[in-house]
């Protein structure tokens, strides 16, 4: 099966606060994300949603993992569109703004 992903992912655990946009139902949950890059993220959940949902979404980076990280500036108040879903979790791509530069690379 042929890689269709643009950029590399870094696979790491990170607890993600999402903040669901969907239309005037707004709803905050607390999961972990499975990898992340420098275009979006891929988080383990079992809800669903409609392709096309909007997040914002704040991630905890935990201190052991601050090395991989030191050079981001934010990853809080990342926003994003969820682009798939395999019944497992959910794709979300982040907004242009909110794209990791210093993950562009990894």
């Amino acid at each position: 099966m042929k890689e269709r992903r643009q950029h590399k992912r870094l696979t790491i655990a990170l607890p993600v606060r999402l903040n669901v946009m969907n239309g005037s139902k707004e709803m905050v949950l607390d999961y972990e994300s499975r990898d992340i890059s420098y275009s979006g993220t891929y988080v383990h959940i079992l809800t669903i949603f409609p392709v096309g949902t909007r997040f914002v979404m704040d991630f905890t980076i935990p201190s052991k993992n601050l090395k991989d990280f030191m050079s981001i500036d934010f990853l809080i108040g990342c926003a994003g569109t969820m682009v798939r879903c395999d019944g497992y979790g959910i794709g979300i791509a982040f907004d242009k703004e909110c794209q990791i530069e210093n993950l562009k690379d990894v």
